[in-house]
């Protein structure tokens, strides 16, 4: 207990700068999000060409969270986030870029930087948070997450800000990179990389019962790994959806004002913060399973409402209950992946959050062509949809826990 007691100042310094760095990416995310409407406008680009650039942060994602494993082995924690960090700033400069010259290619070459940076450094933060969660057995990927969206809170008010001034791209976006860029130097010098520590002596005891280090993606063959990234893909599409095209969805599809549209966003990431800085107390009286059917259940009432609602008002609304219900999905389930064996956490983690990275990675194309056709109201029936299926996939999961413990129990007793 000394050594807990003793280890508790560390605790907080290094979650600290966890923390610190999302809220800065999450800044710079709800920065060019908020500013969607306008960055269409300066590219001059339909709904479907606004899909095919945003194509550009999923296929950055997708790239950055595959390869995130090895950077991270290479490199470990400290230098993949500030590296992603950088990529997630230099992107956002490259998009101011490609608004002032109108040049869709720029836009699109500078969400692949952003979702490449994004991939890296988000996957590096929760393999340490997990590590951190494990070394001193206390929930933290909640808050770490509520720090992001705590962020994307702070960022959605300064770009409804910026709207409603009708500040230039190149000068809003170009100044957060410069900002948050001062902000992250000296917060990752006080990331101390537990994740690449190796794994207590108790677990090499078993280590014939672990599985064996490989590539990220076979992570998956473990049915409940497979459960809990298919849970993810849907959450992650909920999320991924609001993020990309919520104030354009309010815009263009419940007929409101471009800076209205940016409060309504704002709406949604502060449900987002209220669901995610809750979670740690949600936890000491709830079951992760059950809060996690919750969140589903939530962002698919949330979703319904404002594909279907006649209302303007009411579809906008809906975003709190969109937001509260995606708030909690990623979180809980990565911290569900880092569960079990230390020497696999990594892979596990890497595993889950890549399925969550292929509903960014089909989202924001498929949500664009859908809108061009059917507009982005009906457009969003397949996150309806996804948000359904990960309601039942956690029934699953909650069915499964019990029979685990059932079978955990029998076995006690029989002994």
């Amino acid at each position: 207990m000394a050594e807990t007691a003793a280890a508790l100042p560390p605790v907080r310094r290094l979650s600290g700068a966890l923390y610190g760095v999302f809220v800065l990416i999450g800044i710079a995310t709800s920065t060019w999000v908020t500013r969607t409407p306008a960055l269409r406008d300066a590219l001059g680009a339909s709904t479907e060409q606004m899909g095919l650039v945003l194509f550009g942060f999923s296929v950055g994602s997708m790239l950055g969270i595959l390869s995130a494993n090895a950077v991270t082995a290479r490199l470990q924690a400290r230098r993949t986030i500030l590296l992603g960090t950088c990529l997630v700033l230099g992107g956002l400069a490259l998009m101011a870029a490609g608004a002032a010259l109108a040049s869709l290619w720029c836009a699109f070459a500078g969400f692949l930087c952003f979702g490449l940076g994004i991939g890296w450094s988000d996957i590096a933060m929760n393999v340490e948070c997990a590590a951190l969660e494990r070394l001193y057995q206390r929930t933290l990927m909640t808050t770490l997450h509520g720090c992001f969206s705590l962020g994307t809170l702070l960022g959605a008010a300064l770009g409804m800000l910026m709207a409603y001034l009708q500040a230039p791209l190149l000068l809003h976006w170009l100044g957060v990179a410069a900002l948050a860029l001062l902000g992250v130097l000296p917060l990752v010098r006080h990331i101390h990389n537990h994740s690449a520590a190796p794994a207590p002596a108790a677990s090499h005891a078993h280590a014939d019962t672990e599985p064996a280090p490989g590539p990220v993606l076979s992570a998956l063959r473990e049915r409940r790994v497979l459960l809990i990234g298919l849970f993810i893909l849907g959450m992650a599409l909920a999320e991924g959806a609001a993020n990309d095209w919520l104030p354009l969805l309010m815009v263009d599809g419940h007929g409101f004002a471009e800076a209205q549209g940016t409060v309504i966003y704002l709406l949604f990431t502060l449900g987002m913060v209220v669901g995610r800085f809750s979670g740690h107390r949600l936890l000491q009286h709830f079951a992760r399973v059950r809060l996690m059917q919750a969140s589903a259940l939530a962002a698919a009432l949330g979703v319904a409402l404002a594909i279907f609602s006649p209302l303007p008002w009411l579809g906008a609304a809906s975003v709190l209950f969109w937001g509260l219900g995606a708030a909690l999905g990623f979180p809980l389930a990565l911290s569900a992946a880092g569960e079990g064996p230390a020497a696999d956490s990594a892979r596990r983690v890497g595993a889950v959050a890549s399925l969550g990275y292929v509903a960014f990675l089909v989202g924001p194309p498929m949500l664009g062509f859908l809108g061009e056709h059917w507009g982005l109201r009906l457009g969003m029936l397949p996150v309806l949809a996804m948000a359904l299926v990960a309601t039942v996939l956690a029934m699953v999961l909650q069915a499964w826990a019990a029979r685990r413990t059932a079978t955990g129990g029998a076995a006690q007793q029989t002994a």
